[in-house]
């Protein structure tokens, strides 16, 4: 097998085995300290379930990365070393943001963290990521803007970091979906960084996948009653989301991507895997600021409350939206090399907005005919 082959997979499967046997020892301390989430007029779920599964996450990946770099160091082989040496700038800063938000996280998700010191910690965060040298250099034509000068891509990559991380928090409402849709995000980084022979972000990608595994099938699959369902909590959410901008603002760095013989424009992988959570989050903020409400207030104005709204069963709501999601990178992807990138999105922006308006008039109608009924 391919020695790099060999790694990610590696990675893979220890990262959903330690996760694996990490979540339920996190469900036992969680029931003994009584750590929940309760739920509410707002919450989907019933029950109490811990929302601490965010916890697991962070160290198994860097436990993991950690040792499979040391084996192979032990063993003689230095390919993998070298790959580290020459990211050794970006990649410190990275795990430097990366354990930054997950203490803010963890500190939310046990005791709660006040919203600004949270927007302060992503700011940082970002501002970490920029020292590693990724920013946002190049639309890559997108708006017909190729090179973007540093004082205006360093606070563009702040704002894009601090979106993204929020974008994956708000979208956490139903079992499964800010997991799905990250899962999704994952796969397709894993799979563009080995086809670029970046080996080391593609072990960090599959690494992340990993352990989102366990915690999946915890989260979806779990029964309450049975005290074996557990919620990723601010602590997965805001280091899941920190992660996929930190490995997209990686491609952006990059020229035109050579996928195994198949070119591709860097933004339109960069930002495909993303644009689900993303569009949600601005269309609902906007829809918030039209009726006079605080954009950052909670509703029920999601796609996913959309769709549970209509009657569709959470699950099914969930793979619907993770499917949506999977079908806009690859079609992105694959339509790049024949539209004009802007055209592509603008595309984008109108498919997600005319499918919005006709869910919204789909639960008004529903709305109507339930008030029709008789009592």
């Amino acid at each position: 097998m391919n020695f790099w082959l060999l790694c990610n997979f590696v990675v893979f499967v220890l990262c959903v085995m330690f996760a694996g046997i990490f979540i339920p020892q996190i469900l036992l301390v969680a029931f003994k300290k009584d750590l929940f989430d309760m739920p509410d007029e707002r919450k989907i779920h019933k029950g109490i379930v811990p929302r601490l599964g965010g916890i697991a996450f962070t160290p198994v990946i860097c436990f993991t990365v950690s040792l499979i770099l040391g084996i192979t160091m032990l063993v003689g082989d230095s390919r993998l070393m070298s790959l580290v040496e020459a990211q050794t700038l970006p990649l410190s800063m990275g795990f430097c943001s990366l354990f930054l938000m997950y203490i803010v996280g963890v500190g939310d998700d046990l005791v709660g963290v006040r919203y600004r010191a949270k927007f302060v910690a992503q700011i940082l965060c970002a501002v970490f990521i920029i020292m590693g040298g990724f920013w946002i250099n190049s639309f890559h034509g997108f708006l017909w803007i190729d090179s973007i000068p540093a004082w205006l891509g360093w606070p563009l990559t702040v704002l894009y970091i601090v979106f993204v991380c929020n974008a994956l928090n708000l979208i956490d409402g139903i079992d499964g979906l800010a997991s799905g849709l990250a899962m999704t995000g994952f796969i397709i980084y894993g799979v563009t960084f080995y086809l670029l022979g970046q080996y080391v972000y593609a072990m960090l990608s599959f690494a992340s996948l990993g352990v989102l595994v366990p915690f999946f099938y915890y989260n979806v699959f779990g029964n309450p009653a049975k005290r074996k369902k557990i919620f990723m909590g601010d602590a997965g959410s805001l280091t899941v989301g920190l992660l996929l901008s930190f490995l997209s603002l990686h491609l952006f760095t990059a020229p035109t991507l050579n996928l195994g013989g198949f070119y591709c424009n860097s933004f339109v992988v960069a930002v495909s895997p993303l644009i689900v959570p993303c569009f949600d989050v601005v269309r609902v903020f906007i829809g918030r600021v039209r009726k006079g409400n605080n954009p950052f207030l909670p509703d029920r104005t999601h796609i996913h409350h959309k769709l549970l709204s209509l009657g569709m069963p959470s699950r099914r709501a969930m793979v619907t939206i993770v499917g949506v999601a999977l079908f806009f990178s690859v079609a992105n992807i694959c339509l790049a090399n024949m539209l004009n990138i802007t055209l592509l999105i603008i595309l984008d922006i109108a498919f997600w907005a005319l499918a919005n308006i006709a869910l919204s008039r789909a639960v008004k109608s529903c709305d109507k005919n339930k008030v029709s009924v008789p009592a």
